[in-house]
């Protein structure tokens, strides 16, 4: 029984192995993504007014660096690799500090504001350093202000550059060096 049966199902496999494939099912077209609308260029502003609060003026680029040297201490604000912005420095044998700011156009005082405090401090060129300084007491209360302003102060002199200086600790260590 079973050779007659593989005799009959062996002409049906031979059958079925040369039966053509069925073709695939025809597959949908990809669509090309929709591109949003062009829109026209958004316009930047070259230069942003300062809006109405000083504490919300972007900070001026740089970093504050301390240092010890003869004379004392000093902090200095700039950009890295520049000549500092703004300097504090220490002058132990003087038990006095001194605030300066690059620049050599006026003689105007330079007005100091932060978060509790406004005060203009009368400048005088710093030699022929390129830099106008003014001089604190070590227990000037200004001082203190500057360092524990929220987070910015500002430093205005006319014809030069505003400076908003980020209230960082190199401010009372260099303060703290001299009292």
């Amino acid at each position: 029984m079973f050779p007659l049966l593989a005799l009959l199902i062996s002409p049906l496999v031979a059958l079925a192995s040369c039966a053509p494939m069925p073709s695939p099912a025809p597959v949908a077209p990809l669509r090309a993504p929709r591109l949003a609308p062009k829109l026209a260029p958004r316009q930047v502003a070259t230069a942003m007014a300062p809006a109405a609060d000083w504490r919300d003026w972007p900070l001026t680029s740089g970093d504050w660096v301390y240092r010890q040297d003869a004379r004392g201490s000093i902090a200095l604000f700039g950009p890295p690799g520049m000549d500092a912005e703004l300097t504090l420095r220490c002058d132990r044998t003087a038990q006095q500090l001194y605030l300066s700011r690059r620049g050599t156009t006026s003689s105007a005082p330079i007005t100091i504001r932060t978060s509790s405090l406004l005060r203009a401090l009368p400048a005088a060129p710093a030699g022929d350093s390129g830099y106008l300084a003014a001089a604190l007491a070590p227990g000037d209360p200004l001082l203190d202000a500057m360092g524990y302003s929220r987070g910015r102060f500002v430093v205005e002199q006319p014809g030069l550059p505003t400076l908003v200086v980020p209230a960082w600790a190199e401010i009372l260590r260099v303060t703290e060096d001299c009292r």
